[in-house]
């Protein structure tokens, strides 16, 4: 995985060749990904779905994380990111049934990774079960959700806390519930700003309705 290759950028977004995923986080080379955010309504409340990283995951192991996002490849396109979603989760979705909330630049820097990122983000709002959820082992070990406004007000500054529910995959490969309190901590450290963004994205994406209709 480590030498998979990614394609390049300058600051003003020109692509300026390729590096690998070692070499992109080691000298912090702006690079593209993908992400989508899974919503979805219950009840008339909105809820988000987040991923909790796999322990065996080499960066940020356990902590709560978009619902699928990956790297794009140099020969790929940013439609070819959907396939994250299908590795991660199990679960086919269309990328016309995505809806786009542009590019989110932003960076990270933790210990010796520096994450800079040209970040596609997507949202797919659509109701789902738990049950519709098959994960990638060796990179999500579970699902939960929570209520979307209770995310907005964790990243607004409002509240320092919210509860999260789901599932998760033991490393016997027992499926346990989860129901717990977690606060931005439990998060993987993206910048505060690219929430924010998100946030809004996902506000806006929320009154146009399901994006399957």
């Amino acid at each position: 995985m480590e030498e998979e290759l990614l394609r390049i950028f300058d600051t003003n977004r020109n692509a300026i060749g390729t590096a690998t995923r070692h070499e992109v986080h080691k000298f912090g080379y702006w690079h593209e990904t993908f992400h989508c955010w899974f919503v979805g309504r219950e009840n008339e409340i909105d809820y988000i779905y987040l991923q909790i990283r796999s322990e065996m995951k080499k960066d940020y192991p356990n902590l709560l994380d978009i619902t699928a996002a990956g790297h794009l490849l140099a020969m790929e396109t940013v439609r070819d990111g959907i396939r994250e979603v299908k590795e991660e989760l199990g679960i086919a979705v269309s990328f016309d049934e995505l809806v786009s909330m542009g590019v989110i630049e932003y960076s990270v820097e933790t210990g010796e990774l520096k994450d800079n990122e040209l970040a596609n983000i997507f949202v797919y709002n659509r109701d789902l079960n738990f049950e519709d959820f098959t994960l990638q082992a060796e990179e999500v070990s579970g699902i939960v959700r929570t209520e979307f406004k209770q995310f907005a007000d964790l990243w607004s500054g409002k509240i320092t806390e919210l509860q999260v529910k789901g599932f998760d995959i033991n490393g016997l490969g027992e499926k346990n519930l989860v129901n717990k309190v977690v606060t931005k901590d439990s998060f993987v450290p993206h910048q505060n700003s690219y929430y924010e963004k998100v946030v809004e994205g996902i506000g806006t994406t929320l009154k146009m309705g399901p994006s399957f209709k």
